[in-house]
């Protein structure tokens, strides 16, 4: 398997894991999405359809698909981050009414929270991504 195909996998798995993760939290668990948290839903849930069929299909460009999406949400879940964790005040947040972006769910290990598991997804998807167009636009010169 190519070094393109198996990032994407890998993407392909993260976001698969985020979105049941993410469904998990808030179905099983009972813990509200903020209006933050909504945008990277948003963000997130496409990719798995989106990776998935890009997968079967072979497609190449896959990840210029891939990349705006998990660009978008990687900066929404940096913000989210620098929010909960005090560095960005709160008064800048767009949870003004209903469930607080810096309400804490979970801490495992006193610093994992949902914003950076989130944020971390993103990332690796994203990094996925950037490896696979390289790889792609590589086979392409050749």
């Amino acid at each position: 398997m190519s070094t393109s195909r198996s990032a994407l996998y890998l993407a392909w798995f993260v976001a698969i894991t985020a979105t049941l993760g993410s469904l998990f939290f808030s179905e099983i668990q009972h813990f509200p999405p903020c209006v933050l948290c909504w945008y990277q839903r948003i963000a997130m849930y496409p990719l798995v359809a989106l990776i998935g069929i890009g997968l079967v299909r072979r497609d190449r460009w896959l990840s210029l698909y891939v990349l705006p999406f998990s660009v978008a949400g990687l900066i929404i879940a940096a913000f989210h981050v620098l929010l909960y964790y005090g560095i960005i005040p709160e008064s800048n947040a767009p949870c003004s009414a209903g469930i607080s972006c810096t309400t804490k769910y979970i801490e495992w290990f006193g610093f994992v929270t949902i914003p950076l598991l989130s944020l971390v997804a993103f990332s690796v998807i994203t990094g996925c991504a950037f490896i696979a167009l390289k790889a792609a636009k590589k086979t392409e010169t050749r």
